[in-house]
C-alpha cells in the first residue's frame, strides 16, 4: 500500500529477485561516492519494543527520536540483503531525479539522548541481523 514509499529492503528484494541485481542512487556531491550517502535505519521490531516502553511508562511523555542512533551506507543496506540472500552482491547506480537532487539527504542519524535520558535502554538490532531475519520473512513469501 505504500507504493514507492515502501521500505528498501523490500525495493531491494524484489529488484534482486527480478534481475539479480540492486539499484542505488548516484551521488550528486563530490563528499560523497556513489551509495555512500548515509541513513540511520531502524527495524520495524525495535520501534515496537520503544512503544511497548511508553506503554509501559506512562509518567514518561514528550517528543523522541526514534532510530539506532547509528548510521549505515546504502552500500551497506544493500550488501546485506544480497548476504541473507546468499548471492553475490550486484549494485548498478542510477542518476537521482532531479526533483530531488537539491532536497536529498545525504546524511541522517536520530540523536537517542533524549531517550535513553528517559530510560529506554534496549540496544538496536543490528543493521545485518534485522536485514537477513526481514528476508527470511520474504523467502517465505509473506510480503509485509
Amino acid at each position: 500500500h505504500k507504493g514507492d514509499m515502501r521500505s528498501m529492503v523490500l525495493k531491494g528484494y524484489e529488484q534482486i529477485k527480478a534481475t539479480g541485481k540492486i539499484k542505488l542512487f548516484r551521488s550528486h556531491r563530490n563528499d560523497y561516492k556513489d551509495g555512500e550517502q548515509k541513513r540511520d535505519f531502524v527495524y520495524v521490531k525495535d520501534a515496537v519494543r520503544a512503544i511497548d516502553y511508553f506503554l509501559d511508562h506512562p509518567d514518561i511523555n514528550g517528543i523522541f527520536n526514534l532510530g539506532s542512533g547509528a548510521v549505515t551506507t546504502w552500500n551497506q543496506l544493500a550488501q546485506s540483503i544480497f548476504q541473507a540472500l546468499k548471492i553475490p552482491a550486484k549494485v548498478e547506480y542510477i542518476d537521482m531525479p532531479e526533483t530531488l537532487q537539491g532536497k536529498y539527504q545525504y546524511y541522517t542519524r536520530a540523536d537517542m539522548t533524549k531517550l535513553t535520558q528517559a530510560g529506554y535502554v534496549r540496544q538496536p538490532t543490528p543493521l545485518t541481523d534485522a536485514v537477513f531475519e526481514y528476508v527470511t520473512i520474504l523467502e517465505k513469501g509473506a510480503h509485509l
